[in-house]
This record gives structure tokens, sequence and C-alpha cells, in this order.
């Protein structure tokens, strides 16, 4: 039996054509998961984190930044996420934030008022209202600040009152939690004896930086969150929330 043979020239605009768009194909599929994975993958150095919003929540392993030696990483307690949690070994910083300085690039797609909470507890001495507090800020924002039932407060020396009871500096809240049981929870709250939620608005879509700052000794961290109010803060901080996509600084 005598095979047809087809003319080079078809043969190669076939195979070219194949090719093409199969090329086509990968290039726009830009929700291929195995494609998001190795993107994450990719990311091995912490300092070029970029953690997504997404559905109106940011949920971050409180480790993923850079820190100095006095913050010690660990991992001793079974209600700690994640590779353990971060603890503030120095001395205290009562009056003066920017010590003990850790970043995190938030990038925003939804842009909007989040609430802001962090899971933590007091490793130092058996006081709730001791050893309880670290430093925040997000300079960057729109705006920052504490606000329950019609009472709003803002970081000092920002141009902005009524400003918190206590300490606040530069832009930066004390954020504190309370109560005599030590171990994690969340919570987090600004203005000495009248407990403000704390709140970030973000006008526009873009990459943010969020900082936080040693305080006081024996203050451990675990975890954080950013969630809008169309998010039920029992979702946001649940056990089984996944953390947020990381992706990298151009």
């Amino acid at each position: 039996m005598k095979l047809k043979l087809l003319p080079l020239a078809l043969i190669a605009v076939t195979l070219f054509s194949c090719s093409s768009s199969d090329d086509s194909e990968n290039d726009n599929n830009v929700d291929d998961p195995e494609k998001s994975e190795e993107q994450t993958a990719s990311c091995d150095k912490v300092e070029n984190f970029v953690f997504v919003e997404k559905d109106g929540l940011v949920s971050v392993e409180f480790e993923n930044a850079v820190f100095n030696d006095l913050w010690k990483l660990k991992k001793d307690d079974n209600n700690a996420t994640g590779k353990g949690y971060m603890v503030w070994d120095g001395a205290q910083y009562l009056n003066k934030p920017g010590e003990g300085l850790a970043t995190y690039s938030i990038k925003i797609n939804s842009p909007g008022t989040y609430r802001f909470m962090w899971k933590s507890a007091v490793k130092k001495g058996n006081s709730g209202s001791e050893h309880n507090d670290s430093w925040l800020r997000f300079a960057d924002a729109d705006d920052f600040f504490g606000e329950k039932e019609g009472s709003t407060v803002y970081p000092k020396d920002t141009g902005k009152t009524p400003n918190p009871n206590g300490s606040s500096k530069d832009g930066w809240f004390k954020i504190y939690r309370s109560g005599n049981d030590l171990d994690f929870k969340w919570q987090a709250s600004t203005s000495d004896n009248d407990s403000h939620p704390v709140f970030v608005t973000f006008d526009k879509a873009g990459v943010y930086t969020m900082e936080i700052s040693a305080r006081s000794s024996g203050h451990a961290i675990d975890k954080f969150v950013l969630f809008k109010d169309t998010i039920k803060q029992s979702d946001a901080i649940a056990d089984d929330m996944k953390s947020s996509e990381i992706t990298c600084k151009n």
C-alpha cells in the first residue's frame, strides 16, 4: 500500500500552528494554580515577600518578616501556628517606637477600610496588663485609627485628633491585649483604659507597608489579619483560615 505524503510546506505550517496555540493558552492562563504555586515557591527571600489581599482578607504568620536578633522565634506553644511565634526579648521601649523594627508589604486589591487584629500572648510575668503590647504603624495608608461606638482616635503627630490615652508617637499606635488569660488570643486595641478596635483605610489598590516595633519585653505575636466588614470576624481568625498568597517584590 502506498502512503500519501503531504507537502513539506503543509507539514511545517501545521506544526507551527499547533505550537503557537499551546503557547498562547499557557500565557493567558493567569489563574493556573500550578503557575501560582510556582510563583510563590520561587520567592525564597523573606525580605521580598508581598502578602496579597483576596476577597477582603489578609492573613499573615507574624514570623514572615526580617527581625533583629532580639526578636526570638519560639516553638514551645501548641496554640501558635505556622513555624512558631515571635517574642521580644530585648529592653522595653514604652515611649520610643521604631526599635526592633520589622516591616510587611501588603498588596491591597480591594480598596476600603479593614479591621486589624493580631494573635498575641504574654510570655513574661503573670499580669495581663504588663508585657502585653507592641507598636504598630501604617504610614502610607490613607487613614489609621481606633474606633468604637462613634468615638475615633488617631495616632499622635499625624495632625489628626483626638489622640488615644497613653503612649503614641510619630504615627504609631500602642497595640495591646488585655485580660489575665495570658496565652495566645485574638485581640488588638489602642487607647489605655478605653479600648478602641483598630482600623486601616486604603483608598486605592496598591502595595502598602505595615510596620511593627518592640515596646514590651515578653510580648509574643503569632499571626495578624486585616479584614473588611464583609467578612465575619470569626471567619477571619478561624484556625483553619489559610494564610494569604505570597508573591515577590519586583
